[in-house]
C-alpha cells in the first residue's frame, strides 16, 4: 500500500469515528475524546521524554467534569485560566531558541497539565452549553480546523514563498497561511445554512480563532517534537503520525472557544 493510500485510509476512518462519536451521543464523544487523551498524553510524555503516572491519574478525575454539576463553578474558572496561561507561555516559547524547554520535572509535569490535560479538559467540555449537548459545536469547529488545514497546505504549496515561521516548521508560508484563514471564512458562511445554535457572526469569529490558533497550535507541536528530534509524535496513523499529530491545532484552540461561547456571548 502506498503512503498516500495509507494516509487517505487513515484520515478516512479518523474522520468518520470523529463525526459519529460526535453525532451519536454525548457519551460516545466523551469516550472517543477519553481514549484520544490517554494515546495523546502517552504520545506527548513520550516527546517530554518523562514518565509519570500523576498525569494519567489526573486526567481520569477531569473527565468526570461533563457530568457534574461543576460547570459554571470556580474551579472552571481556575481551570480556564490555567489552560489559557500554558497556551501563552507556549506561544511566547515560540520565539525562544534554547532546546531544552521544560527542562527539568517541575516544568515538565506543570506544562502537561496545563497545555495537554486541560486543553483536553475543554475540549470535552466545549459542547455542553446551558445543561445540553450541543454537537452542531464541537462539529462546526473540526470543520473549520480541518478545512483551514487543508486549504494552507494546498495553498501553501502552490503559491506559497515567503516562510511563515522557518525555524520551527519550514514547508508553512504566510501565503498558505492567509490562504486557510479566507476559506475557512467562507466555510464559516456554508456552516451558518445548517448550524442553528451559533449565529453567523458567532461562526466567523470561532471560524478565525479555529484558523489563527490552530496554526499556532501546529507550531507549538512542531516545536516539541523537533526538540525531541522526531518527524512524529506516534505511529498510530499510517500516514499521520500520532493522535497528537492530528489534533494539536484543536487542542490548542478548545479553550479559547470555549471561553468565547461560555463567557462572551
Amino acid at each position: 500500500m502506498t503512503n498516500l493510500l495509507k494516509r487517505a485510509t487513515s484520515g478516512f476512518i479518523y474522520a468518520v469515528l470523529f463525526i459519529t462519536a460526535i453525532l451519536y451521543s454525548k457519551e460516545s464523544y466523551i469516550v472517543l475524546i477519553s481514549l484520544f487523551g490517554f494515546i495523546s498524553i502517552r504520545e506527548f510524555l513520550n516527546l517530554l521524554k518523562f514518565n509519570n503516572i500523576i498525569i494519567y491519574m489526573l486526567f481520569i478525575g477531569l473527565i468526570y467534569l461533563p457530568f457534574s454539576s461543576l460547570d459554571s463553578s470556580v474551579l472552571i474558572d481556575v481551570l480556564l485560566v490555567l489552560s489559557i496561561s500554558g497556551s501563552i507561555q507556549l506561544l511566547v516559547n515560540l520565539f525562544i531558541k534554547k532546546k531544552n524547554y521544560p527542562s527539568n520535572t517541575i516544568q515538565k509535569l506543570d506544562i502537561s497539565i496545563r497545555y495537554l490535560l486541560l486543553s483536553f479538559t475543554f475540549l470535552i467540555l466545549l459542547p455542553f452549553i446551558n445543561g445540553g449537548y450541543e454537537a452542531s459545536v464541537i462539529l462546526s469547529l473540526i470543520i473549520f480546523i480541518w478545512v483551514n488545514d487543508s486549504f494552507a497546505f494546498f495553498v501553501g504549496k502552490n503559491l506559497g514563498k515567503r516562510k511563515l515561521f522557518e525555524s520551527v516548521s519550514p514547508k508553512k508560508t504566510i501565503e498558505g497561511f492567509l490562504g486557510g484563514v479566507f476559506f475557512t471564512l467562507i466555510t464559516a458562511f456554508l456552516v451558518s445554512y445548517f448550524c442553528d445554535f451559533l449565529s453567523l457572526t458567532n461562526l466567523l469569529v470561532i471560524s478565525l480563532i479555529a484558523s489563527i490558533l490552530g496554526t499556532i497550535g501546529d507550531l507549538v507541536e512542531s516545536k516539541f517534537k523537533r526538540q525531541a528530534n522526531t518527524k512524529d509524535s506516534g505511529t498510530i496513523m499510517p500516514g499521520h503520525g500520532g493522535i497528537l499529530d492530528r489534533l494539536d491545532s484543536l487542542l490548542f484552540v478548545a479553550p479559547f472557544v470555549y471561553l468565547y461561547i461560555h463567557y462572551l456571548i
